[in-house]
Parts: C-alpha cells; sequence; structure tokens
C-alpha cells in the first residue's frame, strides 16, 4: 500500500465515524448553551437510527435512492420528541439534568428493541438496500494527488457535517436566535430582566439537540452498521459528549474533536489493512476510542468552562 492509498483511506474513514459524531456533539453544544446538560445524547442517537432504519426498510421502493435522506429528516424529528421528555422533566420539573439524561439512555434501547421484535419478529431489522456509500465529487476527484486522497471514494455525509459545523457556529455567535440562546446559558435571570422567554429558550436548545441527536444516529446506522440491532449504537453518543466537551462546547471545536474521534474509531475496522497497525490486535484498536475519551475527559473537562448556568435549573419567581 502507498502513502497515498493508505491516506485516502484514513481521510474516507475518519469522515465516515466522524459524521454523526459531528451533528450529535454539536447539538449538545446547543442545549448546554441554552443551560441544559444533555447526557440522554446516547439515548437520542438510538431513537434516530432506530427510526432511520424502520423508515428506510419501509419506503425503499417508493423514494429510491432518495430514501438515506428522508431517513435523517425522519430520525432527526423522532429524536426531536424523544428529547421532548428531557426538556419536560428539567424545564417543567425541574429534574437534575444527569438523572434526567440517564433516563433517556436506559428508555431508548429497551424501548427500539421491543419495537423491533414487535415489528419483525426478531431481535434485529434486515440489512438495508440503499445506504450512504462512498462519494466522488465531480472534478475535484480528478485532481492528482489531493483528489484521491480527500475527493475520491470519500464521505458526503463528512463533508456536508464539517460544513454544517462552520454554519452552526455563524448561527450560535452572529445571529440574535444564538445571543439569546447563549444569554439563557450564562445568566437567565439578567435574560428574563430583557424580555427573552427563558423556558422557551431553552425548549428550543433542547430540541434542537434533539434532532441533530437523532440525525446523528441516522447517519451512523445507514453508513457504518446499515442494519438496527441492540449493539448498533454503544458508546457515540457518549463520544459525542467527550467531543463537545473538548471543543469547549463551540461548533467548530467539536467538529475538530469528533474527527479525531471519528480517527480513532476508524483505527479499529482498517488498521489491519495499515501497514504501521497490522501487526498491533485488533481489542487493543477497539478499545482505543474509548480510552482516548476517558484521556481527554480526564485532562481537559477541568480547564473547559461551560456556559456558567448550565445545568442549574432555572426559576421565574426568584
Amino acid at each position: 500500500m502507498n502513502f497515498v492509498t493508505m491516506l485516502s483511506l484514513l481521510v474516507s474513514s475518519m469522515l465516515i465515524y466522524a459524521a454523526p459524531l459531528i451533528f450529535t456533539s454539536i447539538g449538545g453544544a446547543f442545549s448546554e448553551h441554552a443551560g441544559i446538560v444533555n447526557v440522554g445524547l446516547e439515548g437520542i442517537m438510538v431513537m434516530g437510527a432506530f427510526s432511520g432504519v424502520v423508515f428506510n426498510l419501509t419506503f425503499v421502493n417508493t423514494f429510491g435512492n432518495l430514501t438515506p435522506w428522508l431517513s435523517l429528516l425522519v430520525g432527526g424529528i423522532v429524536g426531536l420528541i424523544f428529547s421532548l421528555i428531557h426538556a419536560v422533566a428539567t424545564i417543567n420539573f425541574r429534574a437534575d439534568h444527569v438523572v434526567s439524561g440517564t433516563v433517556l439512555n436506559l428508555m431508548a434501547p429497551a424501548l427500539a428493541i421491543f419495537l423491533v421484535k414487535a415489528f419483525y419478529n426478531k431481535g434485529q431489522t434486515d440489512n438495508i438496500q440503499v445506504s450512504f456509500g462512498k462519494f466522488n465529487f465531480p472534478l475535484l476527484s480528478d485532481i492528482p494527488v489531493i483528489g484521491d486522497i480527500f475527493f475520491k471514494h470519500t464521505s458526503l455525509m463528512g463533508y456536508i457535517a464539517v460544513i454544517f459545523a462552520f454554519l452552526t457556529w455563524f448561527i450560535m455567535f452572529k445571529t440574535k436566535f444564538g445571543l439569546r440562546l447563549r444569554s439563557v446559558g450564562e445568566h437567565p435571570q439578567a435574560a428574563d430582566t430583557l424580555g427573552i422567554n427563558v423556558y422557551l429558550m431553552r425548549y428550543y436548545g433542547v430540541m434542537i439537540s434533539g434532532f441533530l441527536g437523532g440525525i446523528g444516529g441516522a447517519i451512523y446506522a445507514q453508513s457504518i452498521s446499515v442494519n438496527f440491532a441492540a449493539t448498533t449504537i454503544i458508546g457515540p453518543g457518549f463520544i459525542s459528549l467527550a467531543a463537545m466537551i473538548f471543543g469547549k462546547w463551540n461548533p467548530i471545536g467539536a467538529m475538530l474533536s469528533s474527527l479525531f474521534f471519528g480517527l480513532s474509531q476508524s483505527l479499529a475496522v482498517i488498521g489491519s489493512q495499515l501497514p504501521f497497525l497490522s501487526h498491533v490486535p485488533a481489542v487493543y484498536l477497539q478499545i482505543a476510542p474509548y480510552v482516548l475519551t476517558i484521556i481527554v475527559l480526564a485532562a481537559f473537562f477541568g480547564k473547559a468552562v461551560a456556559p456558567k448556568a448550565d445545568g442549574v435549573n432555572y426559576i421565574k419567581s426568584k
């Protein structure tokens, strides 16, 4: 394997695994900038993956190659609806944010597998026939060396996720909506005195995180696992949470962190094809993403500064 082929394999695999992490980690950033800690990203991804696969299997003959893209929208909507449980619990009933998010993580896999058995009479779905495959960018893939590495047999969703990170950075830090959202996560009392509806903005933050987390789950199921089972989503939601913290609650930082974690995840799959990793036991490559997640959180969590009112329930009368 020559150097260009090796780089091409690394980049394409990194983008495939990073795309769901990027969407989900950015969703978490929206929620936490609104003041709601969302550790339920894993559960939201599970519901997005489940609904995306079910929609894909059901309507593939109707929509054809458009099916995976519509499945993203369905996964996002289901993730949004599922996240409303967290929003109601934390905003209206002032429940502990971590406990509420943990409930989502415990509820989602059981609910999804129950529905799979009800729909298909078995523990997992069939494999989808139309998924997010490798993509060649017109013209760009013909550029010598650079085209082979970055634009040939690569992940279109990965590039969409990277562009989306820059778009959400602009929305979060350069628009009136982003300013209002961040204000209720920094000082909700001050925001309230300025006429900003704190409860509504917090609902927006959680709902956006649910929508993006559902999309992340649908991407994962339709580009990596290509079906849904109990083991489809195990860990990506927590890795997305770590990527958000490592990225300091910034969409671009979360995107860069997700690329790092996506690369570590992809090495477990392609490591045997790389000369410098071919002799490393597969089990070490498989546990690497989770070990890196622990190391990153241990090393950087104390240095990362969350929004000041993140995780603090707001009571309007005070």
